[in-house]
């Protein structure tokens, strides 16, 4: 739960900030940050994916993962709902609303804080939601000097979803082999090194739709292990 303690802290300092002095802060200076917090996720990604004790097993698990999850349209499923649900909400024309709830879906709905909460809740590694509370922090500076307090409540969403989604991690951790564990945090590695091109704009990698290979990592390396 670390992770997430630090993730909820980051976004309601942000807010605060926001609040004070967000619209002093230059764009591009920003932006640079952001830059260079992509260029370290791209880092911790490979980092964790050289950890893997079986290449095969990470080439099969990205190649049948992405496969079963662009089927699925599962980034693409995640946005819809994600829109569906700021639509509605956009109609009671609450600014405090309005601030919660976008703040809630860009910190919640995204492979980064499944992955980052999955490694925490499994290895105690908390780096990919370190990152991950960073990058909301400076989002909550410009959001808090747009949308005002409402943003620093979303801390509340996320403090129950990546909170829940890592104890989940932490209570099957006992009925998983180090071997399965192993591959399943070098396959969501180099989900993070896609997630950091992203962050680069490097290139559109569709990350959500890959999430189905980090379980297909762990049942190929439970078979051959």
């Amino acid at each position: 739960m670390t992770g997430t303690l630090i993730n909820a802290a980051t976004v309601v300092a942000g807010t605060a900030v926001g609040l004070v002095v967000g619209k002093r802060m230059p764009e591009r200076m920003s932006q640079a940050i952001i830059q260079g917090l992509g260029i370290f996720t791209v880092f911790i990604g490979f980092k964790m994916a050289a950890e893997t004790r079986n290449v095969l097993v990470a080439l099969f698990a990205i190649v049948i993962g992405t496969a079963v999850g662009t089927a699925l349209d599962i980034e693409g499923r995640l946005e819809r709902i994600a829109v569906g649900i700021e639509r509605r909400f956009a109609k009671s024309g609450s600014g405090l609303a309005s601030g919660f709830l976008a703040a809630s879906l860009l910190y919640c709905v995204g492979p980064m804080s499944i992955i980052g909460s999955i490694e925490d809740g499994l290895f105690g590694d908390y780096r990919i939601l370190m990152t991950k509370a960073l990058m909301d922090g400076f989002c909550s500076i410009a959001f808090g000097a747009t949308m005002g307090v409402g943003v620093a409540l979303s801390a509340l969403t996320i403090l129950v979803y990546q909170g829940g989604l890592t104890l989940a991690a932490a209570a099957v951790k006992g009925f998983l082999s180090d071997a399965v564990m192993t591959e399943m945090g070098a396959v969501g590695g180099l989900l993070i090194v896609g997630i950091g091109l992203n962050t680069l704009e490097v290139k559109k990698v569709h990350v959500g739709n890959m999430l189905p290979a980090i379980f297909v990592a762990a049942a190929l390396a439970r078979i051959l292990s």
